[in-house]
């Protein structure tokens, strides 16, 4: 059972209540969207299912139909009254945080020796959809495996292949922990109030990182570098950063620009970087 257009617009209403701009709330108001997303998470009896921006439910209550126990984390203290009134009585738990700032390790463990996987399946806000990934891929290994509704030209890029049109930096270092690939699209029609971008669903499951947190912060800067100068050849953009022997050693071509490595070939580099100001052999 989850909220038709009719009734989450009759929320709304009983409870003077209005999306907020400034939180980039867009409710999903349509019950076969919210199915297909929780159909698509592949979520069931005995998984436990994180969502971040719950709003009034739509989506929190598809997931919990699933047989998934839910975590439902709002940031609204107007919408979060209602949301736990919608939610009353099903296996949702229902936590008054923002996401940006959460504490990932304290939210996501359930009991004494709790180590099990999480899926975390939201509709993003498209102003901070990139940085919540990324933060997550980070921040949050517990969690194995992620479905976001996001802006389609966000999921574009994070979903991107070195040399294409949309690869850039956010794709190239979500590269450093998971992969990432569009599921499916979804129409302005079915938000509340209807955005002015076109939505995707994104797929992210996660693999092993590429390198430890000091390998990946001395990748990351390399990244930061050159696509801060991506028109530029590499051996523009990071000079004076990577002597010219470490493309040589990296196999990495000088004059290719950023958005043709992808994450392996960034951490060669860098790693080719690191030994050769060691004084080390390569």
């Amino acid at each position: 059972m989850t909220h038709s257009r009719r009734a989450l617009l009759d929320l709304l209403d009983r409870h003077h209540l209005a999306p907020s701009r400034a939180l980039g709330q867009n409710f999903v108001a349509d019950a076969n969207t919210v199915r297909r997303i929780a159909r698509l998470a592949a979520v069931g009896p005995g998984d436990r299912v994180v969502e971040i921006g719950a709003g009034l439910g739509s989506l929190t209550l598809a997931l919990a139909d699933t047989g998934a126990a839910v975590t439902a984390v709002e940031v609204d203290r107007y919408v979060l009254p209602v949301l736990r009134d919608v939610v009353a009585g099903r296996d949702i738990r229902v936590v008054e945080a923002d996401a940006r700032d959460i504490d990932w390790t304290a939210l996501l463990v359930e009991g004494c020796g709790d180590t099990g996987a999480w899926v975390l399946v939201a509709n993003l806000p498209y102003n901070v959809a990139t940085t919540l990934v990324l933060d997550v891929a980070e921040r949050a290994p517990r969690v194995g495996r992620m479905l976001v509704l996001v802006q389609r030209e966000v999921a574009e890029r994070l979903a991107a292949s070195p040399g294409g049109r949309d690869y850039g930096l956010p794709s190239a270092k979500l590269g450093w922990w998971a992969e990432a690939r569009l599921v499916g699209t979804v129409p302005a029609s079915v938000f509340v109030p209807r955005p002015r971008v076109e939505s995707a669903l994104l797929a992210v499951a996660r693999h092993e990182p590429l390198g430890g947190a000091a390998e990946r912060r001395a990748t990351f800067r390399l990244v930061d570098a050159a696509f801060g100068q991506r028109r530029k050849m590499l051996r523009r953009s990071l000079a004076g950063v990577v002597p010219p022997a470490a493309f040589e050693a990296a196999a990495v071509d000088p004059a290719a620009r950023a958005e043709q490595l992808g994450p392996r070939d960034w951490l060669r580099l860098s790693g080719a970087t690191a030994q050769l100001a060691d004084g080390a052999p390569c």
